[in-house]
């Protein structure tokens, strides 16, 4: 089967950069860990977790590689410990990191007509001192709720923020909706991003079910791997598993 030939390639390399034999970097060797221990091989991830856990900085961080900010990938590591921690090894670090996405927050700014969105909404930015973004807000969300947050003041606003940068008619960009008159196009990454973040969430708007649909019809046999993948996930969260889904 190939995803067993897949696993044993992955086994051999879990803590890994986004090319092969480049320097290890946070966001794959975490995806890779998530992806083993889904598998049912969480000693093939052990290297990676202990990876993780090694590079998280003083304050509970875990930059994009060891010893490089900014945080946003710690996230992805809370989740990779959350699916490793079995035996409750990872509290330590889970809880460093949850400390951190807590206190972290992406900038906000006073509501003007030129953006379709609530710009006072505070989320999560991609780097410290800038705008919050769909990508790393859902990712953080999603990692909150696995960490017992689900109903953190914080969660909750995150939560808030991804449905009210949803566009009205269906899929998010990357984190602008109506700009200068012009609505944004939606994408299908950030919106399977922005799903997975959203499961269990109740929405009176709308913008949850049609972004649903959208992505629903927007993928297909020439979607590259990434937005496919999280285009599963985000559907699946929602408990929509497609006939084709493992083709």
């Amino acid at each position: 089967m190939w995803i067993q030939a897949i696993l044993d390639d992955l086994a051999r390399h879990p803590v890994c950069g986004y090319a092969r034999d480049a320097a290890p970097t946070t966001e794959p060797t975490a995806l890779a860990a998530l992806a083993l221990i889904a598998n049912q091989r969480p000693s093939d991830a052990q290297s990676a977790i202990a990876w993780l856990s090694r590079i998280q900085a003083a304050d509970g961080s875990v930059g994009i590689r060891e010893s490089e900010m900014p945080g946003w990938p710690t996230s992805l590591a809370v989740l990779a410990w959350k699916a490793a921690n079995s035996q409750g090894v990872h509290d330590r670090q889970i809880k460093r990191a949850v400390a951190w996405i807590l206190q972290a927050r992406g900038e906000t700014a006073p509501q003007v007509a030129e953006f379709g969105h609530n710009t006072e909404l505070a989320g999560w930015s991609y780097a410290d001192a800038t705008s919050s973004w769909i990508e790393p807000t859902a990712l953080h969300v999603t990692a909150l709720k696995a960490a017992g947050q689900s109903n953190h003041a914080r969660t909750r606003e995150g939560v808030r923020l991804v449905i009210d940068r949803l566009l009205a008619d269906g899929g998010c960009n990357y984190g602008n909706t109506v700009v200068l008159g012009q609505t944004l196009r939606p994408h299908i990454q950030p919106t399977g991003i922005a799903l997975l973040a959203l499961a269990g969430e109740t929405d009176p708007s709308g913008r949850i079910a049609k972004s649903i649909g959208w992505l629903r019809r927007s993928i297909g046999p020439g979607t590259k791997t990434a937005s496919l993948a999280w285009a599963l996930f985000g559907l699946q969260a929602h408990g929509i598993r497609l006939p084709d889904a493992e083709a």
